[in-house]
């Protein structure tokens, strides 16, 4: 499976520290220090399949196919349109791709991960030619905006990725869940309401940022240790790591236990906070937009979040 097309849609409407401290009790250097967070986009309307469905078509350009060449769309979210249709199947409307199977899932800030290792392994096994992998988020809908401790984290956005059946271009794969933490990181769903009982309970996110930080720290570095001896690799042969955007905190930690060099880490968190599943796929996006990225540089794709999972890949640059 190689790489040929990404693409993303963000926001138009930047909101900033400053801003969002007219809201909740905070300041630009309360978050500045503690996330590297300087301004993240917010809706104005959009939802989560309209931002994966621009993000999905420029990814598509890219590639030089048509949308119909597509046989399988996978959509990462946590927060979708509808319970059903699947954000997918709302993707293949919009942008004509009549061909193809689609189903969403739900791997957290994992999501693209997880989406691009499904993707390999069913272009193998249903001889499926294109897969079109997105990771897509409103998650302004989902935050509690009164939580200062959350609020001032996440940012909406989505990005996507064609990928090709090849024998080449990924090096390495990798996927991990620790179920026993999720309570580390969790939103509710529906409360249940039937007529024999009426709960009742927000689905907003809550958070424990110290549990987090620890395993997201681990994760990153255990993920790329595996990812490099199986692909034999060494971390001088590496030219860039593009981790989930969470924390700078997290990177720089990472970056340092790795031993990869913190030059090689891409960061974009200060723009768009956490964008969830979207996060790898937007910093993909913006190397490429600034030429960094050169034809069979070895990049490591890693992400973790709710579930808790992890995961991550190693590619040759292909586009």
């Amino acid at each position: 499976m190689k790489l040929i097309g990404i693409g993303k849609c963000v926001p138009e409407r930047v909101v900033t520290n400053d801003e969002l401290s007219n809201f909740v009790d905070t300041s630009d250097e309360w978050i500045v220090t503690r996330t590297g967070i300087k301004e993240r986009r917010l809706t104005l309307g959009q939802n989560t399949s309209d931002l994966a469905s621009i993000a999905a078509q420029r990814a598509i350009d890219m590639a030089k196919i048509s949308a119909e060449d597509i046989d399988l769309i996978i959509v990462s979210t946590v927060t979708p349109d509808y319970f059903t249709p699947s954000t997918a199947c709302v993707v293949q409307k919009n942008i004509g791709a009549k061909n193809a199977a689609c189903f969403d899932l739900n791997a957290g800030c994992t999501g693209l991960i997880y989406g691009l290792v499904m993707a390999e392994a069913m272009l193998k096994t249903l001889n499926y030619r294109y897969a079109l992998i997105i990771g897509a988020e409103t998650l302004s809908k989902i935050i509690d905006w009164n939580d200062r401790n959350t609020c001032v984290l996440f940012g909406d956005g989505a990005s996507a990725c064609v990928v090709e059946a090849s024998k080449d271009g990924v090096l390495s794969m990798y996927l991990s869940s620790e179920g026993e933490k999720g309570k580390y990181l969790e939103c509710n769903g529906l409360p249940l309401r039937n007529i024999l009982i009426q709960n009742t309970w927000d689905s907003f996110v809550r958070m424990d940022g110290r549990e987090v930080f620890k395993f997201a720290t681990n994760a990153i570095v255990k993920c790329i240790d595996i990812l490099l001896k199986d692909a034999n690799l060494q971390k001088d042969d590496i030219a860039y790591v593009v981790p989930h955007q969470a924390n700078i905190r997290i990177i720089d930690y990472a970056a340092d236990k790795t031993g990869i060099g913190r030059d090689k880490f891409y960061v974009n968190i200060d723009k768009y906070g956490n964008t969830s599943s979207a996060s790898i796929g937007i910093a993909l996006c913006e190397m490429y937009e600034k030429g960094m990225l050169k034809k069979d540089d070895k990049v490591v794709l890693v992400g973790f979040g709710g579930g808790l999972t992890s995961g991550g890949l190693i590619i040759n640059w292909s586009i």
